[in-house]
């Protein structure tokens, strides 16, 4: 023991015990930098991946024969009509124009022997603006967008013959975003663009390198993308780099190699759309989407060809992508496809039939939610889904509307009320001031109504589908606390297009580096918008209780809406007023009278209507060629109109005024439901006092008291007094000194202050002109100084006194200050008429009412409703509300006392401390160059009242912007029973019978795009209008057999009791109630 030796076994090492040679760190910035050089354009193109993206281009005859049609003027004509004519020969290099005109080319493709056998070869076409391919036969089959944005078409492997073969391209000379002279998308077309053909050839694609090139785009993405402290982003930097280390230039192999070094980092299967077919959970759903402004930068002329071209884009990739969904919106643009494209409209239809186009939103365009009425607004959504279920067979369950500038309060019920449970959009990302706090939220409407909302956090609805935007879906999400999951809507939009193969492909590989090397978020593909919000409904009904947001979500920018375009809004105010009036008298016409209801002009009317609230139309931000076009559709509508309402006047008996001696009777001819009393004018500075409450009121001689009552005096110079038994109003400079209410024995203008005071802004918004007011705008505030006032009414029913303002060498506004007799118990107002010429740049008018009222929140009416906002500027998003949108007033409120400012066509308002001021006219210069340039009539008023805001202003700012007509009868010929309502509305005056219609499915009525509803039933909408519970009672002379409460969609719902023509009714504060009276 003891002396014993071992063997000990060497350790061997690989490791070289001397070092060979210096190596160096890598730099990462630089070998980043490097990544784009790889597969970018610049001075490397030639010797870069690029270089081997084609295997072979043919250009010019033979093999490319161009030949050209152009279309005369302006116009767009038909395959048929432009295949018609003489071609003439052209060549790459020609200039075609000028904007906005159309030039058919006639295309002969002949694919040369060398090419034959290549796997893929297509048609490369760029002239730098948008075309459409067609066939032979004159089938569309897909969108061109120059530029290098979507400017290839896939040759059919028939055409691999030898052969010649023969297609049509028309070429509209716009580009995606109109016709702007410059950089600047917004700024007004040039009319004399001119564009160059500067690519016209057959290509065959090298697949592989193609596929590389995706590849090392999204590695490169995730090596600058990723956090540098990242192990993911390490690999990803050393495998981008090796790629590019393997790359040999003409070296098919080394792209091969270069595709399998790829693999490991996105994994095996990205060619194919079994990349999605994993095990693991997905919390980002992709969904192809195509955002067309129905006008924008363009007219609507050429949306209907955008449309064409967008979707047949994705009808041919959704053949090349079995993974691709599609989403799209606004059933006028499916109503133009159906109606100029039938072959482009049943491939969607055999799409939408396998569940990969959806249909979606539900309304007739993407709407503003501001402006348009509350019936309106259920007009969108009756329109829309009808259309969709027509067409479809289903209804739409979601509400799209991802552009739109704010959102009304009203809408969760009224989405609830046409079926629909879901929001989506994403706009309030844009807000200039605050960052809005959700991303997945409970939407509760003024009622209570609710919809879940999804704002995609990408932040974007025309996402290019790039690593950045799936990433983004999770580092801007707001809700992650409660759901991690979220949209990502991707495709070229606005202009249209729709995704493009290049987002397929990006996103694939986006999902196999998730899959592979994990940190970006998982992206599925292959969802429906509806089974994405089909897993936020089931997590709500499983308990998990979504954040809520209540009342309007209003969007802090684009204030400038609510003004511009003056004439535009104030059409649609007119239009709606017109539709109101004829679907009341035409109900009860051909109810009582066996008219025949006119369903056919007055679907075409409110279309018409519909359309131009479309959400860059009614708001002001399109180029002149869509107000030319909405005026041209406006006058159809009110010639339509005008026509209708002569023919009810004709079933009544009664005709329009004329100032002649011919012996006759004359009435007012009224649509408001309640009772009126009123000072019409009968021509001759004579006057007439109305009074009812039917469709006929009649009118009793004005009685010209001892003491006159209503009266105007000039006190002393340049000082004037009008005064009746309830107000006395004191003008001086033009302006209102003093509006003292004697009932109330109060002073309305605070001392020193000056009501109706003319004020002009500085108005230079930080980009977009017809969209935006800053709120700088404020420190430049101007009064206008005001010229002499003097008397020119001073009739025993009304006095009126004129001011002339002079704005400018360019700009003058004449304001006519007026106060009619007044009648005891029913609240007497002060009216202002303005004729306005003007003739300004970059300003902006406005006129105020300092009045001595406090209150922390102002009341503004909007749809079905009224929304109350702060007078103060105590945090910034008070602040944020510093320009605001109402309807038809405007309220400033303490207890016991306020203010209500009232209006027949204006939409902009504000309310600081105790400061009213309305909005009357802006002057941008983009993206129209003349908004908003020429005569103008605007009227408002000032109403006083006791006690808190109530019915008395909801009402009279119905009856402002529905004044009685006079009309006239030769004796006995006019019908007794429209001195009475055959249905009425009785209880809390709060309540209000808005609207009175004929079922859409009525047998007598219905155009069977739906199955029609045995007999007649008539559709009453009422509302709560000023936020209680209301009772009332509707009351009809009418045989009313059965009484339903219904949706919007006129869908029965709950079956009521009606016991002698009477009906008791309930409603929650705020809510829309829709009843079908089954006669």
């Amino acid at each position: 023991m003891g002396g014993e030796t071992f063997e000990v076994a060497k350790l061997k090492s690989s490791y070289p015990k001397l070092s060979a040679h210096p190596v160096g760190q890598w730099i990462p910035n630089i070998y980043k930098d490097r990544i784009g050089q790889f597969y970018g354009g610049g001075q490397y193109e030639s010797k870069n991946l690029r270089a081997m993206m084609n295997e072979g281009i043919a250009s010019g005859s033979p093999h490319v024969e161009l030949s050209v049609w152009d279309a005369p003027e302006l116009t767009r004509p038909t395959f048929k009509d432009a295949t018609s004519h003489e071609f003439r020969d052209t060549q790459v290099g020609d200039w075609f124009g000028p904007s906005w005109s159309t030039h058919w080319f006639k295309v002969k493709l002949t694919v040369p022997k060398e090419l034959l056998k290549k796997e893929l070869l297509e048609l490369h076409w760029d002239a730098n603006n948008e075309g459409m391919v067609w066939t032979e036969e004159g089938n569309p089959l897909q969108g061109l967008t120059g530029g290098g944005e979507r400017v290839e078409w896939i040759l059919p492997k028939e055409y691999q013959d030898g052969k010649q073969h023969t297609i049509y391209i028309e070429m509209a000379c716009n580009g995606m975003f109109g016709n702007a002279p410059g950089g600047d998308s917004i700024q007004p077309p040039n009319p004399n663009k001119y564009f160059q053909l500067g690519k016209a050839d057959i290509v065959a694609v090298n697949t592989v390198a193609r596929q590389l090139w995706i590849d090392i785009w999204i590695i490169g993405d995730a090596a600058r993308e990723f956090p540098t402290d990242s192990w993911e982003q390490h690999k990803a930097l050393k495998v981008a780099n090796e790629i590019i280390e393997t790359f040999e230039l003409g070296n098919q192999d080394s792209i091969i190699k270069g595709r399998k070094i790829a693999q490991e980092y996105l994994g095996k299967d990205v060619n194919s759309s079994a990349v999605y077919k994993t095990d693991t959970k997905p919390i980002v759903y992709g969904i192809g989407h195509c955002h067309i402004d129905t006008c924008w930068l363009w007219p609507w002329a050429e949306t209907k060809r955008k449309v064409a071209r967008s979707w047949s884009n994705q009808c041919d990739l959704m053949d090349r992508y079995p993974e691709h969904r599609f989403t799209c919106s606004q059933a006028q643009q499916y109503k133009w496809l159906k109606q100029y494209y039938p072959y482009v409209f049943d491939r969607v239809k055999e799409k939408v039939k396998k569940g990969t186009f959806q249909p979606v939103g539900g309304s007739w365009v993407e709407h503003d939610t501001n402006m348009p009425c509350g019936e309106s607004l259920v007009r969108q959504f009756l329109y829309g889904q009808r259309f969709f279920e027509s067409n479809f067979g289903e209804r739409c369950r979601t509400f799209w509307l991802p552009d739109t500038f704010g959102y009304s309060s009203q809408l969760p019920q009224l989405c609830r009320l046409a079926g629909m449970s879901r929001f989506f959009t994403q706009k309030l990302s844009w807000n200039n001031i605050n960052n809005f706090p959700h991303t997945t939220f409970n939407w509760v409407s003024l009622d209570g109504s609710q919809v879940i909302c999804h704002m995609a956090p990408a932040e974007t609805y025309t996402a290019e589908a790039n690593f950045g935007d799936v990433r983004r879906s999770v580092t801007q999400h707001k809700s992650m606390d409660q759901d991690e999951t979220s949209l990502l809507v991707f495709g070229k939009g606005d202009g249209g297009g729709g995704p493009t193969w290049e987002h397929m492909e990006k996103l694939r590989r986006c999902r196999g580096m998730s899959d592979t090397v994990g940190m970006l978020p998982r992206v599925q593909l292959g969802d429906s918008v509806e089974d994405f919000f089909d897993r936020l409904e089931k997590r709500a009904s499983d308990g998990l209780d979504f954040v809520t947001w209540y009342g309007e979500l209003y969007f802090e920018l684009h204030r400038g809406t609510y003004t511009t375009q003056a004439n535009n809004k104030r059409n649609n105010r007119k239009s709606e007023i017109m539709l109101h009036d004829i679907e009341l008298l035409a109900t009860l016409a051909s109810i009582k009278h066996g008219y025949k209801y006119p369903k056919e002009d007055i679907d075409d009317m409110w279309e018409n209507v519909l359309l131009c609230q479309f959400h860059d139309c009614l708001p002001g931000s399109s180029i002149e060629m869509c107000y030319d076009d909405s005026d041209e559709l406006y006058a159809k509508v009110f010639k339509t109109g005008e026509k209708i309402l002569k023919d009810l006047q004709s079933v009544l008996g009664v005709q329009d005024f004329s100032n002649s001696n011919d012996k006759k009777t004359l009435m007012a001819l009224n649509t408001m439901p309640w009772h009126r009393r009123e000072v019409i004018s009968i021509g001759d500075n004579k006057a007439g006092v109305a009074c009812g409450s039917g469709n006929l009121l009649e009118i009793k001689t004005f009685k010209i008291a001892e003491t006159p009552e209503v009266t105007v005096k000039e006190v002393k110079k340049g000082v004037f007094v009008l005064e009746n038994d309830q107000l006395r109003v004191e003008v001086e400079g033009g302006c209102i000194s003093s509006l003292y209410d004697r009932k109330a024995e109060r002073e309305v203008v605070p001392k020193g202050g000056k009501a109706n005071q003319l004020v002009i802004f500085d108005d230079k918004p930080l980009y977009w002109q017809a969209w935006d007011v800053e709120v700088f705008h404020l420190d430049s505030r101007k009064e206008l100084p005001s010229g002499t006032t003097k008397i020119v009414q001073s009739d025993a029913h009304q006095v009126s006194v004129m001011t002339e303002t002079k704005i400018s060498e360019k700009s003058w506004i004449k304001t006519y200050i007026s106060l009619s007799a007044a009648f005891k118990d029913q609240q007497s107002y002060v009216e202002m008429h303005a004729e306005v010429e003007w003739q300004e740049s970059m300003k902006f008018l406005k006129v105020e009412f300092p009045v001595d009222v406090r209150n922390t929140e102002a009341s503004y009416e909007t749809q079905f409703g009224i929304v109350r906002r702060p007078t103060h500027y105590n945090t910034t998003w008070d602040m944020a509300k510093f320009e605001v949108c109402c309807h038809k007033f405007a309220d400033l409120s303490e207890h016991g006392y306020g203010v209500s400012i009232l209006n027949d066509s204006k939409y902009g308002f504000a309310t600081c401390g105790n400061l009213m001021r309305l909005s009357l006219l802006r002057a941008p210069k983009a993206p129209d160059a003349h908004a908003d340039m020429g005569r103008h009539h605007i009227r408002w008023a000032i109403l006083p009242h006791q006690g808190d805001l109530g019915s008395t202003t909801v009402r009279t700012g119905y009856n402002f912007n529905n004044p009685l007509k006079l009309v006239q009868a030769p004796k006995e010929t006019f019908r007794m029973d429209a001195f009475t309502n055959p249905i009425k509305l009785t209880g809390n005056p709060s309540l209000i019978l808005d609207t009175i219609k004929r079922g859409e499915d009525d047998e007598d009525v219905s155009r069977g795009e739906l199955p029609k509803r045995k007999g007649k039933s008539v559709i009453l909408r009422i509302y709560d209008s000023l936020g209680g519970t209301s009772k009332g009672t509707i009351e009809t002379t009418l045989d009313v057999k059965r009484v339903w409460k219904a949706n919007i969609l006129e869908d029965d719902e709950e079956e009521l009791k009606i016991k002698d023509g009477k009906l008791d009714i309930t409603l929650r504060p705020f809510e829309v109630a829709t009843f079908r009276l089954q006669l």
